[in-house]
């Protein structure tokens, strides 16, 4: 495996929390994930909200696989409001994995998995394809550069099913942003989305494997079959925000 998950090699993070909010963070200056107390199954930062508009193409996926657990925020909601739709989470730091009771990331089961590795190469390895492929891979120096390479773009793109999309969330002011996106337009044949949050902070990257970026499943006018009524509610600014940008592309 090309990356260790040997708990020396990697940093570990830590818990800070208030009255109303947990965060996990490798440094005072950079959260993360975030959970509200209140309600630790929220979505409560608006790029997690955003990333889930992938549910505006494919609004009942069988198999979803993300490389990322921090908190858990995108596990945890997806877990909650997806009921009928298999769960793999691949988190290379054990550290983090060692805090998912601290976030109430639920226990391992028939359809969630926790999985101990390396992003890259489970991408690159796995035999089973998924239909959903969510990306949210940072540790302390911000984004691995195993988890943004052409080869990792193109082996993503050979994982999911046809038809299937991958979303990345990107760091709009990295200096290799755009490069990034155009690693993601060259795998995935020009099929692509690009949705920058209002603070400019968090670029989400939808790619489809097959022509369906063009065509929304839903749309304004109505919401992805089969998810409750409490994760619709959640999620409601975030398709309005991802159908204005497919309307800019694609309208």
């Amino acid at each position: 495996m090309p990356e260790t998950t040997d708990p020396a090699q990697h940093v570990k993070p830590f818990v800070h929390e208030s009255l109303t909010r947990k965060t996990l963070q490798f440094s005072l200056c950079e959260i993360q994930s975030r959970m509200d107390v209140r309600d630790p199954h929220a979505l409560d930062l608006e790029y997690t909200r955003t990333m889930m508009g992938f549910l505006l193409f494919l609004p009942q996926p069988r198999h979803l696989s993300m490389i990322g657990l921090g908190g858990g925020s995108l596990a945890k909601f997806c877990h909650r409001h997806l009921p009928d739709t298999r769960l793999h989470v691949i988190e290379i730091n054990p550290h983090v994995i060692a805090l998912r009771d601290e976030f109430h990331v639920p226990p391992d089961s028939e359809r969630f998995r926790v999985i101990a590795g390396d992003g890259a190469h489970y991408v690159r390895y796995r035999s089973a394809r998924c239909d959903v492929l969510m990306v949210d891979g940072f540790d302390y120096n911000g984004q691995p550069g195993s988890l943004c390479s052409q080869r990792f773009y193109d082996d993503c793109h050979e994982l999911l099913q046809p038809g299937g999309m991958l979303v990345v969330n990107l760091h709009f002011g990295h200096p290799d942003h755009l490069r990034h996106v155009e690693r993601i337009r060259r795998s995935f044949s020009g099929a692509v989305l690009v949705v920058d949050d209002e603070e400019c902070s968090n670029s989400i990257v939808f790619a489809c494997k097959g022509p369906g970026i063009a065509r929304l499943a839903a749309g304004t006018a109505g919401l992805p079959k089969g998810l409750s009524r409490d994760g619709a509610r959640q999620l409601m600014s975030a398709f309005s925000l991802v159908t204005s940008a497919w309307q800019a592309q694609y309208g």
